[in-house]
């Protein structure tokens, strides 16, 4: 006997209760069926004043809109081309789709996701970052290229140019910057948005596949996770210093920041969420939460204090099978 079979004994011996289990930093809340949804799925985006989330599920060439307080997917917007990435502007109350097979951005209206409109930007149209004070949209798209929006007319505005695909990027809270990983260059892109050029590059060494990113401290520090090796590293935002790493689990594809318990959420598709928490410069972690193989996407939602996990389909029609659904995960404490 050892450790917690130990305290547990010595409990019972002296007819006290047994100490309690130290409870897991995210608790498995409920499974949210997608309904009959095939592939994999991408990038989400969240409906705050509906309390919608948005899944882009590009296996399935549609985007599921899932009503969080209900526990219910609602509707299926189907017939679109390998959807990645979803945003959602609240302003003008309008949903943005990218989509990678043929480079078009759709946007529906909110209330009822009628088709509004329809923007070319040739190929490959990935993440989408919405900065809710200019009132623009941020779209990752192509060989190399981020196209700048404008939310109010849903028009093109520019273009800032890269030498690779985009991969996540992420606006600076305080001034011009956008940071965006460059994984088939193996670099971070520093751009600036107001003269719409690229500022700095800071190539990631040895770090292969930095798909997810965050902002931490406000915009002073940026999080990017490889693939290969699995780690997550932190970056001085000022001039790309190192100023941690640690390892993580692999296929990670997105990575965000708990403000309020100093911790990080790592989605990745071995089937596991690493939690980490800030400590010093850096992040030790404090638990590996088990998904599902292929879970690789999520969206931290802080103004409802969740994690939600998509969770492709797997397991064909045996007992055991894993229906398409998002996980929903409570922090704690």
């Amino acid at each position: 006997m050892r450790g917690s079979s130990i305290a547990i004994a010595l409990a019972a011996a002296l007819g006290v209760a047994a100490p309690a289990r130290a409870q897991q930093p995210l608790v498995l809340e409920a499974k949210i069926p997608l309904g009959d949804v095939s592939g994999r799925i991408d990038h989400m985006a969240f409906d705050a004043a509906r309390q919608r989330l948005f899944v882009a599920e590009l296996g399935n060439d549609s985007v599921g809109v899932v009503d969080v307080k209900a526990k219910k997917t609602i509707r299926t917007i189907s017939h679109l081309k390998e959807p990645q990435g979803v945003g959602y502007v609240a302003a003008d109350d309008t949903l943005y789709v990218a989509n990678a097979s043929d480079g078009s951005v759709r946007l529906f209206r909110g209330g009822d996701y009628v088709p509004a409109a329809t923007i070319d930007l040739g190929d490959d149209a990935d993440n989408i970052r919405v900065d809710a004070k200019t009132g623009q949209v941020f779209i990752g798209y192509g060989s190399g290229g981020i196209a700048i929006l404008d939310a109010a007319t849903g028009q093109r505005r520019a273009d800032i140019k890269l030498r690779g695909h985009p991969e996540a990027f992420q606006l600076a809270p305080v001034g011009d910057r956008i940071y965006v990983n460059v994984p088939d260059e193996r670099q971070i892109d520093v751009l600036d948005r107001a003269t719409q050029r690229q500022v700095a590059s800071w190539p990631t060494r040895d770090g292969r596949g930095n798909f997810p990113m965050a902002l931490g401290d406000d915009g002073a520090r940026i999080v990017t996770v490889f693939r290969n090796p699995p780690r997550l590293t932190v970056l001085a935002a000022t001039d790309g210093r190192t100023l941690a790493s640690t390892e993580v689990c692999g296929d990670a594809d997105d990575v965000f920041v708990d403000a309020r318990r100093h911790r990080l959420y790592v989605s990745c598709g071995e089937g596991v969420v690493d939690v980490l928490e800030r400590r010093s410069e850096g992040y030790v972690r404090l638990a590996r939460v088990p998904t599902s193989s292929g879970a690789r996407t999520s969206l931290f939602v802080p103004e409802l204090d969740r994690l939600f996990v998509g969770v492709r389909a797997s397991g064909g029609i045996v007992a055991s099978a894993t229906p398409a659904a998002i996980w929903v995960f409570r922090p704690s404490p």
